[in-house]
């Protein structure tokens, strides 16, 4: 598959269901190969009808659905670039991301078409979509070993979102090294609740599971009760989830109770830290799957590690081995083979360099061609890898460095807190100190002091939170991880320090 767009396209089986389309879960839509082929080339006809040409840009802001795969598929197949849209973001950075990639038409839903600028060319995912298409065969691009495929913006925390581009070459490539990884797909039911605007579930769909296969069912946004509900109502097997998503579903332990979970084969969770607690609730809750802890970028892509090579079983929170095709170093200083450093990851699936942004490009990329992460892992003794924290969240104590990661980590592993958020604050004389936002595990009575002096009984003391708020959950970001940013505000607000 040289082109994305062919994801469904020249099934053997074009009467498999590909699609379980969620949308309205009391009348879910089965979508077959054939069909979502079907409409793929009925959108690329109808953008080349409109004057679409090779390379144009094409947004789309919407809910997931059947509708927005087949503009994904149908805008590639045609030469053109797709463009998801985070649906979370305001009017005004909307606007920001359309005019940073220069796009030509946005295919957005009903919900989200008062959030485009004025004068943008939209066309509505409903009627208009079906005007739109011109069903037919269509002839699909093949696309130069560089060419962008898609442009994918990240979640812009500490500014305006960059734009990351990614080539077919390097996308399908990361598809079908996981497709050889997993024997067997094409028996697996896949429940994608993560929005396509985010890496994970746009990958998952795009260059694993559909050109592997699988079936998948598909949420319009992620909800935890209707996530439960959908793993019994269709018997997925296979699970993809951000841990935060995770631990939401995890609380819902009445409508967990009265649900068939016995489908469940395999749990992947990724793109944020994952604890030893929520990894042992899942395992109980879901007692016939495989848990495993991923790790991806949108600049490097979603492959980085896998199995031992001698086949030594992965600790549960390992990211695993570094997979075969793929370079990678920690760097602490100077020193480019750390056993705790930043990670410098070299893979096929890497991106040419940010949009229009020459200098971010320079900050992350090596003259060697490694991709600098952020993220500051260690390696043991049998050269697995364990996510610690991010480089831009350390803080320093009284001199001393704190990873929010291994604090949030370590109070965790009390039996009264499900979740933890560690932040910190400005302070005049230790220059920050770290604040945590807890979540009690259900039907437990922990006390602020008490977190406080576990903290303090079982890490250095420099770690432990000054101050403790219990909260009944987590804010969480347009991607499904937690919104630090916004603790970070309320933290300031508890303690009354001013804005940084």
């Amino acid at each position: 598959m040289k082109n994305l767009g062919d994801a469904v396209a020249g099934a053997r089986d074009p009467a498999r269901t590909a699609l379980i389309d969620l949308a309205d879960p009391a009348a879910p839509r089965e979508w077959s190969l054939g069909a979502l082929d079907a409409a793929a080339a009925a959108v690329a006809r109808g953008l080349v009808a409109r004057g679409g040409k090779r390379g144009d840009r094409v947004a789309i802001l919407a809910a997931n659905g059947a509708a927005y795969l087949a503009v994904f598929f149908g805008a590639l197949r045609a030469g053109l670039v797709a463009v998801p849209v985070n649906v979370k973001l305001p009017p005004a950075t909307i606007e920001y991301v359309l005019g940073d990639a220069g796009v030509s038409t946005v295919f957005v839903d009903r919900e989200r078409r008062a959030a485009l600028p004025d004068g943008v060319a939209a066309v509505e995912l409903g009627t208009e979509l079906e005007a739109f298409l011109d069903p037919g065969a269509f002839s699909t691009v093949e696309p130069d070993p560089d060419e962008v495929a898609m442009i994918l913006y990240t979640s812009g925390s500490t500014g305006v979102p960059k734009g990351v581009p990614l080539t077919h070459a390097g996308a399908a490539w990361a598809g079908e090294h996981r497709r050889r990884a997993t024997p067997g797909l094409e028996r697996h039911r896949l429940l994608v609740g993560a929005p396509f605007y985010h890496m994970n579930a746009l990958w998952l769909c795009c260059t694993f599971a559909l050109p592997g296969g699988a079936s998948v069912v598909l949420l319009p946004r992620f909800a935890a009760r209707d996530y439960i509900h959908a793993i019994g109502a269709h018997r997925c097997t296979w699970l993809a989830a951000v841990p935060t998503m995770m631990a939401l579903v995890l609380r819902e332990t009445e409508a967990l109770a009265r649900t068939d979970l016995s489908s469940v084969r395999r749990v992947a969770l990724g793109s944020a830290p994952l604890t030893q607690a929520l990894v042992d609730r899942v395992k109980t809750v879901f007692p016939g799957a495989l848990v495993t802890n991923g790790y991806g970028t949108t600049e490097s892509g979603p492959v980085a590690f896998g199995p031992h090579p001698r086949g030594l079983p992965r600790p549960d929170v390992a990211l695993g081995y570094p997979a075969e095709g793929i370079d990678v170093r920690l760097v602490a200083g100077d020193n480019l083979d750390a056993d705790e450093g930043v990670l410098h990851l070299r893979t096929p699936a890497l991106m040419p360099g940010y949009l229009n942004l020459p200098h971010r490009t320079a900050e992350v990329m090596t003259a060697d061609g490694y991709y600098v992460s952020g993220d500051v892992l260690r390696r043991d003794a049998d050269g697995f890898y364990y996510f610690v924290g991010r480089a831009d969240d350390m803080f320093v104590c009284g001199g001393e460095n704190i990873y929010p990661g291994e604090v949030e980590t370590m109070l965790e592993r009390h039996p009264g807190i499900r979740q933890a958020c560690v932040v910190p604050v400005p302070d005049a004389i230790k220059g920050a100190k770290p604040v945590a936002f807890v979540v009690r595990a259900m039907g437990e009575g922990v006390s602020a002091e008490a977190v406080k002096q576990w903290a303090l009984a079982n890490a250095p003391a420099y770690q432990h939170p000054r101050h403790v708020e219990l909260v009944g959950e987590l804010p969480l970001g347009g991607t499904g991880k937690i919104d630090r940013t916004l603790l970070m505000d309320r933290a300031r607000a508890l303690v009354g320090t001013p804005p940084a």
